[in-house]
This record gives structure tokens, C-alpha cells and sequence, in this order.
């Protein structure tokens, strides 16, 4: 079980530095907890109606994918800046397993719980199982992978 840093959440401009969304499009709020392997992160994104992922007023389950991958985002940045380096810019190559248990989350109130796994740390890419959460409920989850960009050098 991962524990909250220093008994409190980590809010959006404490980390939100660390990737490359930024406006209306970084859609998560709070990072709960983390640890080496594991994220733990909160949205109310997903109420909001000037959410950029909404399409005829609605925003579908399967934007939930995007959720997991800015806590993944998150969660490498948190590590860089841990061990005293930069991101690594990554680009998201594949979902996998991909379960959506509801068809839109526009209506659901309160926040959203975004989990997301670490499965491997490889020398081009990494691998991570996401899952996100309402109200103690699963919504979706599935495994992604990125593939990490060269530096310029």
C-alpha cells in the first residue's frame, strides 16, 4: 500500500510541470500518494463541461485510457525529479486489455480515482496497468505502454 506524502495530497502546480499537458487538457488535480511502483492520483475533470475530450456534450469511458496515462506521465515525471534528472518525454504506444465497465462519466459526481501500475522500467520503454476508480467502483483498466523519446543531444 502506498502512502500519502507527507500526510497530504500533491496539488496540480507542485507536479504539473513535470509533463507536457498543460490548460484544460491535464485532467487530473491531485496526486494522492506514490511510490517507487504505484500512483495513486484524483480528477473532477471529468464534470467539467469544457472537459476537450467531450464530444456531443458527453465524455465516454474510453477517455479513461487518457486518465491512466497522465498518472503514468505523473508518476515517471515524480521519479526524475526524486532522483535528480529531467523527464524523459514518452509517447503512448498501445493499449492492451482494455475494460470499460460504463459508457460515459460526464454524470458521475465527486472525483475519479486514478491508479496506475508500474510493470517494467526497460532501457526504451515502459509498461503500466491503469485502473480508474468511483466511488470505491471500477469504471476501466487496462495495460499501456510508452516508448520513450530520444533527448535531443
Amino acid at each position: 500500500m502506498i502512502a500519502k506524502i507527507n500526510g497530504k495530497m500533491l496539488t496540480k502546480p507542485q507536479w504539473q510541470h513535470l509533463i507536457p499537458h498543460r490548460g484544460a487538457m491535464c485532467l487530473l488535480d491531485a496526486v494522492v500518494a506514490w511510490d517507487e511502483m504505484r500512483i495513486h492520483a484524483r480528477a473532477m475533470s471529468h464534470a467539467d463541461p469544457g472537459n476537450p475530450l467531450r464530444s456531443d456534450g458527453m465524455l465516454g469511458a474510453v477517455n479513461l485510457c487518457e486518465y491512466g496515462a497522465q498518472a503514468m506521465a505523473i508518476h515517471g515525471g515524480l521519479l526524475a525529479q526524486r532522483d535528480g534528472r529531467g523527464a524523459v518525454p514518452g509517447l503512448l504506444v498501445s493499449l492492451r486489455a482494455v475494460k470499460l465497465l460504463v459508457t460515459h462519466v460526464d454524470n458521475l459526481r465527486g472525483h475519479l480515482d486514478v491508479h496506475a501500475e508500474k510493470l517494467l522500467d526497460g532501457d526504451a520503454s515502459w509498461q503500466y496497468a491503469f485502473r480508474v476508480e468511483h466511488a470505491g467502483g471500477l469504471l476501466a483498466e487496462g495495460r499501456a505502454a510508452v516508448m520513450r523519446l530520444a533527448q535531443p543531444g
